[in-house]
């Protein structure tokens, strides 16, 4: 619409001529000058119409230009969830206008219906129009719904606006949490409250067995029955529930695959996000304390935390995840040993596409810590094998991967696929029978 107007005097309040103006104008002035030459004043009168239907539209003109709004009350979702989207245009001048024309810029993952045209409505003197639309957030991240872009008509299409842009409206699209599942205790429980056993005494809800009553020792654990039988007081001994520390560490360096979105091939980074918002959601419901870190360039870090906070902590902390790869060796500074505390359970969630990461995977095992590797490449996921040696490049990489994974099983670290529900069950069961096996010391 701004293609079609005429620059010139207006210019400097936002309103410009369009082309039927300066078409009317033309008529007006050509009619009047065949008749002052030929002397036929009946094209003045012909001309008459035109000259006066363009001074009573123009007999008010806006002063002030519209003024769009983008709001919705859907600013957080989730991946593949709809949103609604309202385009509010204000008229602050005592001049209606005869249209407005919005149009609105999507990012890549978002979908608005109808959106590929432009919308228009009349906005009254002193009020506001709204158009509703509705969205589809078709992958997790921060998306920028806009900007929108707008036009006013006034004068019965006399005059248009000059562009007027409104800022973006920030959509939080959460990842959708696979779901995840792990019915096996933590290897080592800490802590003073939670939902794992421990072979602590204390005050749970695990019978431990019954002992003689000593001093501190509370009534109302008295065990009746065999204080009656032996005629000595007998309470009732408990093991203490006790919480665990998760430690998610998601390794970022590399990105492959190419991301369909919800519904779609999911890349590396899409398995990462969403298994690590699905774990941190099974383990934070269950009372344990879950910190978040990233391995990559910019040594992210999300302190150990419980609760339903937490867990929206740990969703915003995702939105922010994506990859970092370069020639220099990554900074190891956000989960150095004295961070990490030694009854964490460390679940490395990589493509293991790096010799860097393996490396890294590694010295955490070497320093004690309870290592689980979750590979999330995804099995469709392979090199290009394009060409007379495509087939044994994918066999030398497949070769080289398994070996990789080779060398951390040597190092102590199980190595499991992402399956979604039970996928560490095996695993974790593996790893608490050894941190509860007897240790062999030196005399």
């Amino acid at each position: 619409m701004a293609d079609g107007s005429l620059g010139g005097a207006g210019d400097e309040d936002g309103w410009v001529p369009t082309r039927a103006f300066g078409r009317a104008i033309l008529v007006v002035g050509v009619l009047v000058l065949l008749a002052a030459l030929t002397g036929r004043y009946d094209l003045v009168v012909l001309a008459a119409p035109f000259a006066l239907g363009t001074a009573l539209s123009l007999r008010r003109r806006p002063a002030a230009l519209p003024a769009p709004e983008l709001s919705t009350m859907d600013a957080r979702i989730v991946e593949g969830d709809d949103f609604a989207v309202r385009v509010s245009v204000a008229n602050p001048d005592p001049v209606a206008l005869d249209l407005v024309l919005v149009r609105l810029w999507l990012p890549r993952w978002v979908r608005v219906r109808d959106a590929d045209h432009p919308y228009a409505a009349p906005v009254a003197a002193g009020s506001v129009a709204e158009i509703d639309l509705s969205g589809t957030a078709l992958r997790w991240g921060r998306h920028d719904v806009g900007p929108l872009s707008l036009h006013g008509v006034a004068c019965d299409g006399l005059l248009v606006s000059l562009r007027v842009e409104c800022e973006p409206l920030p959509i939080k699209a959460y990842p959708a949490t696979d779901p995840f599942r792990a019915d096996e205790a933590m290897p080592r429980a800490a802590g003073l409250v939670g939902q794992h056993h421990s072979r602590k005494p204390g005050e749970g809800g695990e019978l431990a067995g019954v002992r003689e009553f000593s001093p501190g020792d509370r009534l109302r654990r008295i065990d009746w029955r065999v204080t009656l039988r032996t005629r000595r007081v007998h309470v009732v001994s408990t093991l203490s529930d006790r919480d665990a520390e998760v430690v998610l560490l998601l390794d970022v360096l590399h990105e492959a695959g190419e991301s369909g979105g919800t519904g779609g091939a999911a890349s590396v980074l899409d398995t990462t996000v969403r298994a690590a918002a699905g774990i941190a959601e099974h383990y934070l419901h269950r009372g344990d304390r879950v910190a978040m870190l990233e391995y990559g360039f910019r040594a992210r870090r999300l302190r150990p935390a419980t609760g339903r906070r937490q867990y929206l902590t740990v969703l915003e902390w995702l939105l922010d995840a994506k990859p970092a790869g370069g020639a220099d060796q990554p900074s190891t500074g956000a989960f150095g040993a004295h961070l990490l505390s030694a009854n964490a359970l460390v679940i490395v969630l990589t493509p293991l596409l790096d010799q860097r990461s393996a490396a890294m995977v590694a010295g955490l095992a070497r320093s004690g810590r309870f290592v689980v590797a979750v590979d999330t490449l995804p099995p469709s996921l392979r090199p290009p094998t394009d060409g007379a040696w495509g087939p044994l490049a994918d066999r030398v990489w497949r070769m080289s991967r398994e070996n990789v994974i080779g060398l951390l099983r040597e190092h102590g670290v199980p190595v499991v696929g992402w399956a979604g529900a039970g996928s560490l069950d095996h695993v974790l069961r593996d790893v608490t029978r050894l941190a509860s096996a007897p240790k062999v010391g030196r005399r």
